[in-house]
């Protein structure tokens, strides 16, 4: 529920490390600052059609979705400004909290080859973008920076999430939870992820993201680390990350 957490981080090099394994991965950004588009070398810039169209205008996705030049199976519904003001221009509208889930069904059912993953990557609030990311999804990835802080913001995101639940989507579930920007330096990382195991048992992945400037600065070339710099230890981690993500929902 606050920037510069690993949200974005996590959703596009997840999706791009799931896409190099031959799985069809669509990444929607929610964000208006646009930072899963520029990871994912998407045009996002004002005037390109995107999730803002979807849910303001009623636009179908899949006319609106891009290929990202990082791989063939990796695809992005981008997000331009304009998303700053869709929450004002939403408020009239009607099941305004479900408007993306009512989008995607539609672009999933009509979608061939199929699409094998969706990550929604939202914005840092519990507004209406947030909402309809929630409503429209059937489980949630929660990646956690390796610090106190963290763990009182959990619980309250935890909270939200139950709320969407039981008023809005039933079907939601806090699945998976990431430990990232772990600095193997200090011991509050390492009680951090301990804590976080303890409470959350097997819904805590067992890849840890490390901090690593490798991955902050992939996106200002365009790029997932995955290609960015495929052997860096951000890199690696992301990728064992997928593969766990990937096991869950085969096994």
């Amino acid at each position: 529920q606050k920037g510069g957490v690993g949200k974005t981080t996590t959703a596009v090099n997840i999706a791009a490390a799931l896409a190099t394994k031959g799985l069809r991965v669509l990444v929607i950004d929610l964000d208006p600052q646009g930072n899963a588009s520029t990871a994912l070398g998407v045009e996002h810039h004002n005037g390109v059609p995107g999730s803002y169209e979807v849910l303001v205008d009623g636009s179908a996705v899949g006319p609106l979705v891009q290929q990202s030049p990082e791989h063939e199976n990796l695809f992005c519904l981008p997000a331009s400004i304009n998303l700053a003001g869709a929450e004002i221009d939403m408020v009239s509208a009607s099941q305004r909290e479900k408007v993306l889930a009512s989008a995607l069904e539609t672009y999933v059912n009509q979608t061939s080859p199929r699409i094998d993953f969706i990550f929604i990557d939202s914005p840092p609030s519990l507004g209406l973008l947030t909402v309809n990311a929630l409503v429209a999804a059937t489980e949630v990835l929660v990646p956690i920076q390796c610090e106190y802080y963290a763990l009182e913001g959990l619980g309250q995101l935890l909270r939200n999430v139950d709320l969407v639940k039981r008023n809005l989507n039933p079907t939601l579930e806090m699945s998976t939870i990431l430990c990232v920007m772990f600095d193997a330096r200090t011991k509050l990382a390492g009680q951090v992820v301990a804590e976080v195991r303890d409470h959350f048992g097997d819904k805590v992945l067992r890849s840890v993201i490390p901090r690593n400037v490798r991955l902050s600065e992939a996106p200002s070339f365009g790029q997932p680390i995955n290609t960015f710099d495929p052997m860096s230890r951000g890199a690696i981690a992301y990728r064992d990350a997928a593969k766990e993500v990937h096991a869950r929902v085969t096994s």
